[in-house]
């Protein structure tokens, strides 16, 4: 089998890569990230690669330092041979597409919806036979490509394409972690002489020869490279770096070239894309010849063709480590000015000011403007480089802190924390005044809130927005609700109480309202500051009109996520799901992946109280596989809660364990609230009343935007199975406030509940008719299950056995349909005394569709096509058409028609026990 010229010792890796393209032969999706230092031969295993896969589409390109400031620029040299196929991609992704890469004027695109359009056009080139992507250097490819094509790999699931990407050691921010590596390690003691002979064959002296083995360690281009540097006489040094033995040889060896040469190659180093018409231009303004490569290309540091290339990566690296600062200067400024300024104005703005010595206004100026273009095409880490490039540039040193507060702003939207925290010191060091000044510590503020949703920020939110009341009241206005809501996060004052819910909404009571405003806003800063200052039920009308407002004019991100919560805290089901679920079906239609997540995360706990367990599931499961894509953990809060109402103990105590480690070290009080009410409602459905009581208790405790009414709730019927009654009354009366005031069906027929427990007799029957009356009238069967449990078990011990079974069968039912595993089984156990003969339903796995299944079933049956599916997924339509497959498969059907007409619970069978 073909090893490749000088593949010495990678037969593990060559069979690695066979089997690669076997698996890809077979139209399996394959992904491999290949690991190792420089020179350990990641390039020539992709050359290997791509000879097996001669007959195959293939697609390959090369991160390049220089380009990566570049919004797209490495996701452009991707996609170019695959351009001509855009029309064919659903409206929003071909639009997104065409912005990144500069082809159209629009809006900024979601960095993730780019993505989506990558895939489905690997998808679609695929239909076409199988295709090999090979991405090299990727530590060198611009963040918005390296981003995309992260999320492409983590979806590939049903396309025949082969994904593989070489890079050096991962860091903190690598893209790729988590994805199927082979780590690309040294050759061994016995191949490296073997490649040492085979390149010099002449090498004789042992001595020298036992020289370069120590010093190169195994690694294939030092032991190609070295021999030439060595010789039996040079005095002994020091091992160095293997990569920076290599670069020194390479310094050595660019520096013997004439000077014009090395002009030449200091030219195509700091020119990113290799193209020749540009290069020679800029090579013309410098006055060198059409020789002035011809030494470089005869030593082969360089290669010219369509594309000029280095041999090596160390090679560039040692072009740029050999110049001066001028000679870089230079270089730069003659790109720029061979480089047009109506086609690429941003590379030529970005060449200029690499060449500039000294502060610039025009050009400060002119990367501005680059920034805005690069924000526009979503190029968020573009945009925070050129803004900081701008103010470096700057000679006023007022106008340079205003342009510092700009791409601090920009940097933290990058996520680039460090950045902003530069920027934000060089903003504080310029000559602002008071309203500028009171922005840049709003900015610091939002900065520790975006770093960690802990303790600190509510503090210096809060400090910001008194800072900025005198100056500008709407803004300080905003800042008191992002304040109100850091310390919501912060957990209410769980961890610090000073700065809890309470003391922020007594400082933002401060601030004058506009009278009669609608403003969401406004009207979610007086609402709130009022619950938690005067009470909940004070604060209900305000808040209502509130969630209203938002729900007849939509705003922005923010002020939506936050009048869902809420909605939730008013016991309003159907704004509380009507608010996500227009939020998340804007977001999936523009493709905004990074707001995405915690929207599912936020619906799928609607489903969960209305006791659609496989819903909540499957948008759980989305949330985190988007999470995976944009590498960002998210706190397990809805999936702990989902594993207690199943009674899974395991499991909640393991997503607890994480929720409460990850939490602790960011002062994040929240995470112990939400974890409490879970352990909460396990126990009570395991009938561990004690261990129930003390967790609602701790959970209901202190000022909270969410769960303090499920936990005291939970309080209530741990208390009254311990006959704590004083415990249960008190719990009570603080749930009443909440329920009278909200008025609605969920919020009475809770309260309904929870006073039947603690009800004698005539009274106690009548309260439990109307909290099973009220709860079946707002479908949150999670809870109309619960009554009707309870009521069973009361009735069993009044000796009403017939009327026990009827409510404890409605019961049963309900937690066995939606997987309440330890509700289901009290049900069962009553039902069992009452003298019942119990059929449990089981599920049989064989025909089961998973969450994802069952979602794309549901899509499928409500007309979609794969495409329209594929865009609400963020999956290609390949993928979907293999998941219909499998549906199909497991419910004995053959087409869409018959889809409409099956319940998709039809894997569940009924069994005797």
């Amino acid at each position: 089998m073909y090893r490749g010229p000088g593949l010495h010792g990678r037969q593990a890796e060559c069979e690695v890569l066979d089997q690669v393209a076997a698996d890809l032969s077979a139209g399996k999706p394959v992904v491999l990230v290949l690991r190792g230092e420089a020179g350990e031969g990641k390039t020539a295993l992709l050359d290997y690669l791509a000879a097996q896969a001669a007959d195959t589409r293939i697609i390959r390109v090369t991160g390049v330092e220089s380009e990566m400031e570049l919004p797209y620029a490495g996701l452009h040299q991707f996609c170019v041979s695959m351009l001509d196929q855009t029309d064919d991609l659903p409206a929003p992704q071909r639009d997104a597409l065409r912005v990144a890469f500069g082809l159209v004027e629009g809006t900024a695109p979601d960095r993730f919806l780019v993505g989506l359009a990558v895939l489905t056009l690997l998808s679609e080139t695929a239909r076409g036979g199988p295709l090999v992507c090979l991405v090299d250097d990727v530590q060198w490819l611009d963040r918005a490509s390296a981003q995309a094509l992260a999320f492409v790999a983590r979806r590939l699931v049903a396309d025949p394409v082969a994904l593989v990407f070489a890079q050096l050691a991962p860091s903190t921010d690598d893209e790729l972690l988590g994805l199927p590596e082979l780590l690309v390690t040294g050759l061994d003691d016995h191949a490296a002489r073997a490649l040492l002979a085979s390149a010099v064959p002449t090498l004789r002296d042992e001595r020298v020869r036992d020289r370069i083995l120590a010093e190169a360690r195994g690694n294939p281009l030092a032991l190609l490279e070295l021999p030439a540097e060595l010789t039996s006489t040079e005095p002994e040094r020091p091992a160095e770096n293997r990569a920076g033995r290599v670069e020194q040889s390479y310094i050595r060896r660019v520096r013997a070239l004439p000077v014009q040469t090395q002009q030449f190659l200091l030219l195509a180093a700091v020119e990113p894309v290799g193209d020749p018409t540009v290069l020679w231009s800029a090579a013309a303004r410098l006055g060198l010849g059409e020789d002035a490569a011809a030494p470089a290309e005869a030593d082969g540091l360089i290669t010219l063709g369509a594309r000029v290339s280095f041999a090596h990566p160390l090679v560039r690296s040692a072009v740029h480590r050999s110049a001066g600062r001028a000679q870089l200067r230079q270089a730069h400024r003659a790109l720029a000015e061979a480089t047009d300024r109506r086609t690429d104005p941003d590379r030529r703005a970005w060449h200029l000011a690499a060449a500039a010595a000294a502060p610039d206004e025009e050009l400060a100026g002119e990367l501005e403007r680059s920034a805005n273009r690069a924000r526009a095409r979503g190029g968020a880490v573009a945009a925070a480089a050129f803004l900081q490039r701008a103010t470096e540039l700057t000679p006023s040193l007022a106008r340079r802190g205003l342009r510092a507060v700009a791409a601090a702003q920009a940097a933290l939207a990058a996520g680039a924390s460090d950045a902003a925290d530069e920027l934000i010191g060089t903003a504080e060091m310029a000559d602002l005044d008071g309203l500028q000044l009171a922005r840049v510590e709003r900015l610091r503020a939002e900065l520790v809130f975006a770093r960690s949703r802990g303790t600190d920020a509510p503090e210096l939110l809060l400090d910001a927005a008194r800072r900025l009341t005198p100056l500008d009241v709407p803004m300080a206005r905003e800042t008191y609700l992002e304040a109100l809501l850091a310390a919501m996060f912060a957990g209410a004052g769980r961890l610090e109480p000073e700065h809890g819910m309470r003391a922020v909404a007594e400082a933002a009571r401060s601030v004058p309202a506009n009278p009669g405003s609608q403003d969401p806003v406004d009207l979610l800063l007086d609402g709130l500051s009022v619950q938690f200052t005067q009470g909940y039920a004070e604060a209900a009308p305000t808040l209502r009109q509130a969630v209203d407002a938002v729900r007849a004019h939509p705003k922005g991100t923010l002020v939506c996520l936050t009048c869902s919560l809420v909605a939730m805290e008013l016991w309003e089901g159907p704004a509380w799901r009507d608010l996500l679920g227009r939020h998340v079906r804007g977001a999936r239609d523009t493709g905004t992946l990074s707001l995405l997540p915690m929207a599912l995360d936020y619906l799928a706990s609607f489903h969960l109280q209305a006791g659609d367990f496989a819903t909540a599931t499957a948008l759980t499961d989305e949330a985190a596989a988007l999470n995976a894509a944009i590498r960002v953990v998210p706190p397990p809060y809805t999936p702990t809660m989902l594993a207690a109402w199943r009674g899974d103990q395991p499991e909640t105590a393991k997503l607890t364990e994480v929720g409460i480690q990850d939490a602790f070290p960011r002062g994040e009080g929240s995470a112990l609230v939400l974890t409490e009410y879970a352990s909460a409602v396990l126990n009570n459905g395991l009938g561990r009343w004690a261990i129930a009581l003390a967790a609602a208790r701790r959970a209901s405790k202190g000022d909270q935007l969410v769960a303090k009414s499920w936990a005291l709730a939970e309080l209530v019927e741990s208390a009254a199975r311990l006959e704590e009654w004083d415990v249960g009354a008190d719990a009570l009366r603080q749930l009443t406030e909440r329920t009278q005031a909200s008025g609605t069906s969920w919020a009475l027929g809770t309260e309904a509940r929870a006073r039947a427990l603690l009800s004698q007799g005539a009274e106690a029957d009548r309260h439990y008719r109307r909290a099973v009356d009220l709860l079946a009238e707002c479908r949150m069967n999670a809870h109309l299950a619960r009554a009707q449990l309870v009521y069973g078990e009361w009735l069993r011990r009044d000796n009403r056995r017939v009327d026990a079974r009827d409510q404890l069968r409605h019961a049963h039912d309900l937690f066995v349909h939606m997987g309440a595993a330890a509700f289901a089984e009290r049900a069962r156990n009553e039902l069992l005394a009452t003298g019942e003969t119990v059929r449990k339903r089981t599920p049989d796995t064989a025909l089961d569709l998973t969450p994802q299944e069952s979602l794309i079933a549901s899509l499928a049956r409500d007309g979609k096509t794969n495409q329209e599916i594929g865009a609400e997924l963020f999956i290609s339509p390949r993928t979907v058409e293999w998941h219909l497959r499998k549906v199909f498969a497991k419910l004995a059907i053959g087409s869409r028609r018959e889809l409409r007409d099956t319940p998709l619970d039809a894997g569940v069978t009924a069994s005797s026990k």
